[in-house]
């Protein structure tokens, strides 16, 4: 062969590599051993049309078993069955486009090992979970504040609603802070790519599902840091939206067909009711705005009736969980999807990941409304296969009103009590996720009126009920703020900007109030891990007397005694009315006091006050 000729064929070959920058493959990677091995690749060019949808691999253990063109020529969807026997290596697919052939190449990967064990682990009753928005935790890397070429280059901390500039880097700075209050999990919302013009630092409206959004870091450091939470023992939590996309999603932006998302003749929001999906006496049309209808203007209703996008998302919560080591789901806005569409997700994740636990976003009224989209013991015609939910009914309709209103017959503690007695509505209750605040909730120190005692109460009582206690970062702290007008709910930590006055995580600058409640959260956190009656035990109550609400958690090593005082006065407690719980204990110890009772004898308990006592024979 001539050198010339050589070097052409070289040149030639070069150019076919060289072009494929201009091709996407979605999902971007897959592994071998995995059980979903029938993959649908998602193939889009980004400057050029697709001459076919004929394609060839020519690797050993990989099928090509149907291609799929559409109306957008720019897209291909390619099914593939990966053989148990493949091996790990550069699948190399050929394409055919309109300025010729393009060969591209495709990571197989050998995955991760431990499944169930170092990751997927599920959450449980045993663990803490902190919930963080990165943006405003931490600023660990000031060289990605502003990226060049995404929309929002906002960056000012004095405008609540702008980028502030936290990171990834500045949430495994302090990490030692996070696990010293007896945290056990984190949960971030959302950290993928949102390219938006505005209002990014919540993270839900995503552009781009397979790109961590380079202001908080990139997959290698998000790896990482899931690394180091599971060498110290913590897991991590994947903050999944099944529902919505944002508009500048390359899906809506330049969508393979027009119904890749619901679209109506004029912009038709959800009508945020969930009734109808349930309701014997309910219309279509309803239903169909609730489930069909836009969550927001800038964030497209994902169709998941259509098989395309459907694969499109499952396969992507399947690569989010091998790829970053995740243990838990939380999923957003549960109650608006295709719920034979969630179930069918959630199935195929927990087939893939037996251990791996999930709590949906179920934010409505109503314990029945709630059990609905739960695993439930109730006679209806769907019954999902959620594990858990976020517990908004013990927050709305439980330990706001037991801290905020008058004791009475249907008011104040009763209502806590009310609401935990139907419980009986849910298969696990145990998993229930609760909550004093979060980053749609106003901040639980406003609501009770900046009563530090009654913050403190709220925290004790999160630590000790049933299901998975949820801190939201900053509230152990006293930070404090309405959702409106001012947006404070998701105000920047103190201390996690170097110009910062305040530091909470070295306590410098900080009240006493604000000192006492976060040792508080630090003391009974870390209790928690060690006890195994607030962990995995059961639970009694005592129906509330003129405002004293009085609970159980035990098992057969441990005895946890829950007194709240939500009265204005002081209550007598006289430990033989509690004799269920009580016989055969001779004295019981402050778990933050330290001080000890003769449960022989009565005492009294002051106005406003929660003990959590452990029994001692």
């Amino acid at each position: 062969m001539k050198k010339s000729a050589l070097i052409l064929m070289l040149l030639f070959g070069f150019s076919l590599v060289a072009n494929a920058k201009n091709i996407e493959v979605y999902p971007t990677n897959w592994w071998t051993g995995m059980k979903t091995n029938s993959i649908q690749l998602l193939i889009r060019s980004t400057d050029g049309l697709f001459a076919s949808d004929k394609i060839s691999i020519n690797y050993p253990g990989i099928t090509v078993v149907k291609t799929h063109s559409f109306s957008n020529q720019k897209y291909i969807a390619v099914d593939i069955v990966i053989a148990p026997e493949t091996v790990a290596g550069d699948v190399t697919i050929e394409l055919n486009q309109k300025e010729g052939k393009q060969k591209i190449k495709w990571p197989l990967y050998n995955r991760r090992s431990g499944n169930g064990t170092e990751y997927a682990q599920g959450v449980t009753s045993s663990d803490f979970i902190d919930l963080i928005m990165v943006d405003r935790f931490s600023n660990g890397d000031v060289t990605n504040d502003k990226v060049k070429g995404l929309r929002d280059q906002s960056l000012n901390r004095n405008e609540m609603f702008d980028r502030h500039g936290g990171d990834l880097q500045g949430v495994m700075n302090n990490l030692d802070y996070i696990q010293g209050l007896g945290v056990t999990t984190l949960w971030f919302t959302p950290i993928m790519e949102n390219d938006m013009e505005k209002r990014t630092e919540h993270g839900y409206a995503i552009t781009n599902h397979y790109k961590i959004d380079k202001r908080y870091g990139d997959d290698a450091l998000y790896g990482k840091l899931s690394d180091q939470l599971h060498k110290r023992g913590m897991k991590l939590i994947f903050d999944a939206v099944y529902n919505h996309i944002g508009s500048f999603h390359f899906l809506e932006l330049d969508p393979p067909a027009n119904d890749w998302v619901h679209r109506w003749p004029t912009y038709t929001q959800t009508n945020f009711r969930e009734i109808p999906l349930f309701d014997p006496y309910g219309t279509k049309s309803d239903k169909k705005r609730m489930s069909d209808g836009w969550f927001d203007k800038i964030m497209p209703d994902i169709n998941q009736g259509n098989p395309f996008m459907a694969n499109f998302i499952i396969q992507n919560c399947i690569w989010h969980i091998e790829k970053f080591g995740i243990d838990g789901i939380r999923l957003d806005t549960y109650t608006y999807n295709d719920l034979d569409f969630a179930n069918r997700c959630n199935k195929a994740i927990m087939d893939e990941f037996p251990k791996m636990t999930f709590f949906g976003e179920i934010m409505v009224h109503g314990v029945a409304n709630q059990a609905y989209f739960e695993q439930n013991n109730m006679d209806v015609s769907f019954k999902s296969n959620l594990q858990s939910v976020v517990d908004f009914q013990a927050l709305y309709y439980g330990i706001i009103p037991a801290l905020t209103e008058p004791f009475g017959w249907k008011e104040g503690v009763s209502r806590l009590y009310y609401t935990l007695s139907s419980d009986f509505l849910s298969k696990n209750p145990m998993q229930k996720v609760l909550l004093l605040d979060n980053h749609d909730e106003p901040r639980f120190f406003s609501v009770v009126g900046e009563n530090v005692e009654k913050q403190k109460m709220g925290f004790q009582w999160l630590l000790t009920c049933r299901g998975i206690p949820q801190l939201y970062y900053g509230s152990e702290v006293l930070m404090k703020g309405f959702k409106n007008p001012d947006g404070l709910v998701r105000a920047d930590f103190p201390g996690g900007w170097k110009e910062d006055s305040k530091n909470a995580f070295t306590g410098k600058g900080m009240t006493d109030d604000e000192k006492s409640t976060q040792d508080l959260v630090r003391k009974l956190g870390n209790f928690r891990k060690n006890s195994s009656a607030l962990k995995t035990g059961k639970m009694m109550h005592y129906v509330p007397v003129d405002g004293l609400y009085v609970y159980f958690r035990y098992d057969e090593n441990q005895t946890i005694m829950c007194v709240m005082n939500t009265s204005n006065s002081e209550k007598e407690i006289d430990f033989q009315k509690y004799d269920e719980r009580t016989t055969g204990f001779t004295s019981a110890k402050n778990v933050i006091s330290e001080e000890s009772l003769n449960t022989s004898n009565k005492t009294t308990i002051p106005a406003m006050k929660m003990w959590v006592l452990e029994l001692k024979k």
